[in-house]
Parts: C-alpha cells; sequence; structure tokens
C-alpha cells in the first residue's frame, strides 16, 4: 500500500515539479557555470613524473585513455558543429558566391568547363561559409576540454576569447577580400598583357584559400595573448626576436600570397606584422596581469614597476 500512495504522490506532484525544474534550470545552470569557472586545477605534476606513473601506475593509465576518450568526444562534436554550420550555409551559398564573384564582374565572366565544378564551387564556399559560422562553437569545444586544468582567471580568459576569435577570423576574410583580392586579380589578371579565361573552379579555390589562411593569420594576436596569460609565452622574448619575426612572416606572406609581385606581398606582410607588435602590446598585459595575480596568490602586494 504504502509504494502505491508512493506512485500515486508522484504521479499527482510530477507536473509541479517538471514546471520548478524548468523554471530554476537558467538558476541551476548559471551556478553550476560559475562552479566550474572558479574550480583550481588538481596540482601539476612534472612531465617526467607524469610519463613514469603511465607506466607504473593502472589509475593513470585509465585517467589518460578519459582524457582520450573526452577528446574523442569533442571533436565528434566540433565536426557535428561544422556539418550544421555547412548545412545552414547551404541557404545563403549562392549569394556569398556571387558577392565573392564580384572583383571579376559577377558569375557571368567565369566560364566553366566540367559537369561536376559548379557544384564542387558551392561546396567549396559553403564550407568556408560553415567554417566561419561555427568556428565560436568550435572553439567552445576546445575550450571545454583544457579548462579543467585552468585555473579559474585563465578559464575566463579562455571563454572571452571565443567571440573575439570569431571576430578576428572573419575581420581577416573582410580584409582579404576589399583590400588584398583587389589588388591580387589586377596584377594577375593583366600579367604580360593575356587575357585570362577564369574558370569557377580556379577561382573560387583561389579566392577561399586566401580568404581562409588570412582569417587564420589574423588570430595571432589573440594566440599570443592567450600563451602569455597561461605562462607558454613571456612579451620579453617577443620584443627581443621581432626581426627574426619580420623574417618569418616574410616567408609566411610569400607563401599566402597568390603573387609574386612585391605590392601584394607587403599587403599582407604589413598587417602580419602590426599584428605581431600588437602581439607584443597584449602579451605585455597578460604577463602584467599573471604576475599581479601569482603575487597575490603568494600573500604579497603586486610590485610596481
Amino acid at each position: 500500500m504504502r509504494k502505491f500512495f508512493r506512485a500515486l504522490w508522484r504521479v499527482i506532484t510530477f507536473p509541479f515539479v517538471l514546471v520548478f525544474k524548468i523554471i530554476t534550470l537558467p538558476f541551476r545552470a548559471i551556478r553550476t557555470a560559475s562552479r566550474f569557472l572558479n574550480t583550481d586545477p588538481e596540482a601539476d605534476q612534472p612531465l617526467i613524473d607524469s610519463i613514469s606513473n603511465l607506466v607504473t601506475e593502472p589509475e593513470a593509465r585509465a585517467s589518460l585513455w578519459d582524457h582520450v576518450e573526452a577528446l574523442r568526444m569533442h571533436l565528434l562534436r566540433m565536426v557535428v558543429g561544422l556539418a550544421i554550420g555547412v548545412g545552414i550555409s547551404f541557404y545563403f551559398t549562392q549569394n556569398v558566391i556571387e558577392i565573392l564573384a564580384g572583383p571579376v564582374g559577377g558569375l557571368k565572366n567565369l566560364v566553366a568547363i566540367e559537369v561536376t565544378e559548379s557544384i564542387g564551387v558551392f561546396m567549396r564556399v559553403a564550407l568556408l561559409s560553415g567554417i566561419a559560422l561555427s568556428l565560436p562553437y568550435i572553439a567552445f569545444e576546445l575550450w571545454l576540454f583544457v579548462a579543467p586544468g585552468l585555473k579559474p582567471r585563465e578559464k575566463k580568459f579562455g571563454l572571452i576569447g571565443i567571440p573575439v576569435a570569431a571576430a578576428l577570423f572573419i575581420l581577416g576574410m573582410v580584409f582579404c577580400y576589399f583590400i588584398l583580392l583587389p589588388s591580387a586579380l589586377k596584377f594577375l589578371l593583366n600579367f604580360m598583357g593575356i587575357h585570362a579565361q577564369l574558370r569557377p573552379n580556379s577561382y573560387f579555390t583561389f579566392v577561399t584559400g586566401l580568404m581562409f589562411w588570412i582569417g587564420i593569420s589574423f588570430e595571432f594576436p589573440l594566440v599570443i595573448y592567450v600563451l602569455t596569460a597561461v605562462g607558454f609565452v613571456k612579451p620579453q622574448i617577443l620584443a627581443q626576436q621581432w626581426r627574426f619575426a619580420v623574417v618569418i612572416i616574410s616567408i609566411i606572406a610569400a607563401a599566402i600570397t597568390p603573387t609574386v609581385d612585391p605590392v601584394n606581398m607587403s599587403l599582407v606582410m604589413i598587417p602580419m606584422i602590426l599584428l605581431y607588435f600588437v602581439s607584443i602590446g597584449l602579451s605585455y598585459i597578460a604577463y602584467a596581469g599573471r604576475g599581479k595575480q601569482e603575487e597575490k596568490a603568494a600573500g604579497t602586494e603586486p610590485s610596481i614597476s
């Protein structure tokens, strides 16, 4: 009889419990997120000790496989998020293709010579649009994977950096479209006075590849800031090695730039060099903030330099 009344009570109170859980869901989610963001990671171990533990301790090996399984799930969700982003981009890919064809006078100036060329172009542009659309979610999944090993301050900065990363990627693509692409096409299409018959496949491969890599290069300041905030990079080293960095940037610019002329190469180099010096400034800011946090944790007053 007691079981009967208990089951009856659950049936009667189920709608009220369900409404209560729905109403309190945002508050419980905020509390869980706050607890996650403010939880300190476990004490770090030296790399040699961690490797030796994998050999000698079954618990360490089990923990490693747990991390591998967690990474697999995060990668799977990133792929699903990218697929959803590409699926959503199908609705406006045609408009994006028309915009990208603007520098050469529109789609009417492109001639396809293969049966599947047009659909290949559509899928390529849809993939680029899907990457731009799903980039915040992909960055969020990466943050979720590494966040358990970060300190509260590092977790918060990483979370703030997700929309910044998406904005920088889009800013890089916009810069490429409006600044670099017209100059590069003007040089390429008039080189030696030879008229080029443009194909959709070659043209959109050129445009999407260039926009993608320029968008990636614009992420550099954020990457440097995050690496400095977690203690992997020091601004003094970046400032001392700026000449070497300029050489590396020139090599990368030569690889990214579709032309061999110095004008278009400079259009890539100058923003990347400016981004490098911006990265040094952001690195100093992150380094100063990390120093204050360490002094505060040690119970000392932060020194003013």
